[in-house]
């Protein structure tokens, strides 16, 4: 929960930076209270679950159910978003694109040890809540500017956060070592600063839907990026999973509506903050 604190701290600061730069204002959001309010509590829901589920499960059994997410979030946009309906071709792509991350991470799986299920339950749970994020964020990038959305999403859940960790968590149980402050740094600017930036922007021009599906190629990067990184092989099962995933992925895609009725006509910019 510390974590979560000085991640969102970092990316709320991302965030009021770019409104400030492009002369966005994140207090004009009258009438919209409710529904950020509700994304607010999704998304302090969504991250407990997700930090405090890898604690008890491994990394790996981590990634394949957060994996999962863009299943909930086509489900929820074809129930919630006139316009974004979930087609067969599109569930063939995403399932053929989840096998590719299964196989991916099959030799460190265990369909038998029990020991791993509570956590599991809650990343499951997260990728339930984060798939119900995106179509609520792609519902309010209608009415709001996105670096609205995004100020209030972190700015109301902040302090929950704070809360829970005075609460719940030690000072002395936390250790700042050179790593542990360059991880906290690239994950509170770099993805909850200009990565959800670029999330939220990419919502409200295209599907809901369509931008989910891509969700299934970041295990993948990840893993290329260690064998880049730590100069390890390029396996033939990590070759198969990057085949099944590309494939699973352009079939979603191309599955996937193409333009949602609910998209304003100048995408991330409505009426009142043009």
């Amino acid at each position: 929960m510390a974590m979560a604190v000085a991640r969102f701290a970092l990316g709320l600061s991302v965030v009021f930076v770019a409104a400030r730069l492009t002369r966005i204002s994140v207090t004009n959001v009258a009438g919209q209270w409710r529904g950020l309010g509700e994304l607010s509590l999704l998304f302090t829901a969504q991250i407990l679950l997700l930090n405090i589920g890898t604690e008890h499960t491994t990394s790996s059994r981590s990634i394949v159910l957060i994996s999962c997410y863009p299943f909930f979030t086509a489900l929820f946009a074809h129930l919630l978003i006139p316009g974004d309906r979930l087609t067969l071709r599109q569930v063939a792509g995403m399932l053929l694109a989840f096998a590719g991350i299964v196989t991916l991470f099959a030799g460190s799986l265990s369909l038998t040890d029990t020991a791993w299920l509570l956590g599991d339950a809650l990343v499951l749970g997260s990728g339930v809540l984060l798939g119900l994020r995106q179509v609520v964020i792609k519902r309010l990038v209608h009415d709001l500017h996105p670096y609205q959305v995004l100020f209030w999403q972190a700015a109301l859940g902040l302090p929950f956060f704070i809360i829970l960790s005075a609460v719940f968590e030690s000072p002395a149980d936390i250790e700042w070592t050179r790593r542990a402050i360059l991880g906290v740094l690239y994950q509170g600017l770099v993805v909850a600063g200009a990565c959800f930036i670029i999330l939220v922007f990419l919502l409200s021009k295209h599907p809901a839907s369509r931008l989910g599906v891509f969700g299934f190629l970041t295990p993948v990067v990840g893993v290329l990026l260690a064998t880049w990184v730590m100069d390890e092989p390029v396996t033939m099962i990590v070759l198969i999973s990057m085949a099944l995933v590309a494939a699973g992925t352009t079939l979603g895609a191309v599955g996937a509506p193409g333009t949602s009725p609910t998209t304003p006509s100048d995408p991330g910019m409505p009426d009142q903050t043009r």
